[in-house]
């Protein structure tokens, strides 16, 4: 039999054959675009007395997804997926759970220039100088960040080169430290696979340290670094290609951030880094006094047991402080191991 389609004369078995081509590839393009990272995410920066950006989101996982492989997808790290996802196995997911997204994000204290480094949020904003006629954003990237034996430096530094395809240059105590698990590495480790680099290095004002790209982006959001903060590796080459010479950095430690978004106050929680004994000693001294920085200008009041329920679970996600005893269902089915029932309400 045939049948005319678009001025061709086609037989029913040829229009059928060529309708599940058409279908396959469909699936395939649909398969891709799901396997495929998101461009970074870009934001349009807030007025100054507005602090929140972006917006939580979730999921429905399929049978080979890991928390990994959900967190690239989407422009998150490793941490941000574990944190706000307790109780959900990171390799095993399994097959239709439904898991949070991340994707909300109090803006870190101080100036909006530059790059701005939160080693304990394990995350990058960057302000690029808009030009005359755009409207200013933020660009925010999931990072890593140094071991606890090899913490990135906190402080103030710049940008004063890019390099694409760089060379790695090994310093003597990572050549060492490799030499006695019996792996020697050359001084030199060439542009390639093998160079932990990636394609892409943005050195700093700090000797011996770089923002990177990495041949093994599966660590992005974990503490894995000798120091140097890593990136993926669409993300490295976005912020190379983006980023000027001389751009500011200030790499900050701060586990605890709030901010302002629809008149209510908001708090991110995340968990100190583990060398950091004094931000888990004294965690809600530095809550009150953000808050007490944040209330000078404007009121807020705020639930203190919803308030302390947020910083103990610390899931990386902004939470609304109010004086409403009404929780989000993710705050309410967080570990209650991490609950505070009974705990005295702190006064200011």
């Amino acid at each position: 039999m045939l049948e005319r389609t678009g001025g061709m004369r086609v037989s029913t078995s040829r229009r059928n054959a060529l309708r599940d081509t058409i279908g396959r590839l469909s699936a395939a393009a649909v398969l891709l675009f799901m396997h495929t990272p998101v461009p970074a995410a870009t934001f349009a920066l807030p007025p100054p007395e507005v602090d929140v950006i972006g917006g939580l989101q979730s999921t429905q996982t399929r049978y080979e997804d890991t928390l990994i492989d959900i967190a690239r997808r989407y422009g998150l790290g490793y941490e941000d997926m574990t944190l706000a996802n307790p109780g959900v196995d990171p390799w095993l997911p399994g097959e239709g759970t439904v898991v949070t997204l991340p994707t909300r994000f109090i803006l870190p204290g101080g100036p909006r220039e530059g790059v701005v480094v939160n080693v304990a949020e394990l995350r990058l904003y960057y302000y690029p100088q808009p030009k005359p006629g755009e409207e200013p954003v933020v660009i925010t990237y999931p990072i890593s960040i140094g071991r606890m034996d090899w913490s990135t430096p906190i402080g103030m530094t710049q940008i004063t080169a890019k390099v694409r395809n760089p060379t790695w240059y090994p310093p003597k105590s990572v050549r060492a430290e490799h030499a006695a698990e019996g792996h020697m590495l050359p001084a030199a480790v060439p542009p390639g696979d093998d160079n932990p680099l990636g394609e892409y290095a943005i050195k700093l004002d700090l000797p011996g340290y770089l923002i990177h790209g990495t041949n093994r982006p599966d660590g992005v959001g974990m503490r894995v670094t000798h120091g140097c903060i890593r990136m993926y590796p669409e993300d490295i080459e976005s912020l190379t290609t983006r980023i000027p010479v001389g751009t500011p950095v200030r790499i900050i430690n701060e586990p605890y951030k709030i901010g302002w978004a629809d008149g209510l106050l908001y708090l991110e929680a995340h968990p100190p880094l583990e060398e950091d004994a004094e931000a888990r000693e004294k965690s809600l001294t530095r809550v009150t006094e953000l808050y007490v920085s944040a209330t000078q200008s404007r009121p807020a009041p705020i639930n203190w047991y919803k308030t302390q329920k947020i910083f103990r679970t610390a899931r990386g996600i902004p939470i609304d402080m109010s004086t409403s005893d009404a929780q989000p269902e993710y705050l309410v089915e967080m570990d209650e191991a991490a609950d505070v029932a009974g705990a005295a309400k702190p006064s200011l």
